[in-house]
């Protein structure tokens, strides 16, 4: 069976997509053939582009409703419609949970939690009004399936992405999907803030059971699937793309059987 992968006439906004994993999203909805929108706090240098094509840009901080707002206002004015929103912008710094402020705190929730909600409400509000509706995607991580030392806050906050994923699957069907893809470790023009230098990455990389860290575009693949008819009847889950996960610990550490 062959994936549908042609968003022609679609309208696709991908929130945070100037960069990292969210331009390796873009650029593949643009092969796909979608006419896509990327949001961002400050212009980029260059856009994701494509088959001779590239992304439009909208500035916004999604984490406050006047951008919001504006933001949404411009799809309806400009394309009319919106088929598939990509809920992209996220992040967080290292940092251990005690050695944060109050606000520290309060505003990964509100860029990781609170911004992808009020997004998707917006988001959902126009594909409710069209024929055809529309699909949300929620970007999480798999650091919501465990421990995450230095970024539990943010962690948190991607668990708590799961579970909007599964609640508003309900209240917006039959129109609209909604579901997640949960990236694992990710190499982009950032990894050597979490990484390292060069070995440090390599080192990491060696620790994925396929070998290597995923690149933006195996994210953009992922997602095109999610959003793709293929997948017309999957709504409320998430896909975890991380390459066979984390060798457990206690391998490593025993004197047998560690192969």
């Amino acid at each position: 069976m062959t994936v549908e992968r042609d968003f022609t006439n679609k309208v696709v906004l991908v929130t945070g997509g100037t960069k990292g994993i969210g331009y390796g999203i873009a650029e593949c909805f643009l092969k796909a053939g979608a006419t896509v929108l990327v949001c961002g706090r400050n212009a980029p240098l260059t856009l994701p582009g494509a088959e001779g094509r590239s992304a439009d840009f909208f500035p916004a901080d999604i984490r406050e409703s006047a951008d919001l707002d504006r933001l949404f206002t411009h799809i309806q004015e400009r394309y009319g419609r919106l088929d598939v929103l990509v809920k992209n912008a996220g992040g967080t710094p290292y940092s251990l949970a005690a050695s944060g402020s109050a606000r520290f705190h309060e505003s990964l929730i509100s860029l990781n939690l609170t911004a992808p909600l009020l997004t998707a409400l917006r988001a959902n509000a126009l594909m409710q009004d069209q024929d055809t509706g529309g699909v949300i995607l929620f970007i999480g991580s798999v650091g919501a399936y465990s421990a995450r030392p230095g970024s539990a806050t943010y962690a948190a906050a991607k668990a708590g992405v799961l579970s909007l994923t599964k609640s508003l699957a309900v209240e917006w069907a039959p129109k609209v999907r909604v579901v997640c893809v949960s990236p694992g470790l990710v190499q982009t023009e950032q990894s050597h803030l979490h990484y390292g230098d060069d070995d440090g990455i390599a080192a990491v990389s060696a620790t994925v059971p396929l070998g290597r860290m995923a690149q933006p575009s195996d994210i953009g693949e992922a997602c095109l699937f999610m959003a793709s008819s293929q997948a017309a009847y999957i709504s409320g889950v998430d896909l975890l793309v991380h390459g066979g996960g984390e060798r457990p610990a206690f391998l490593n550490a025993a004197c047998v059987n560690n192969e």
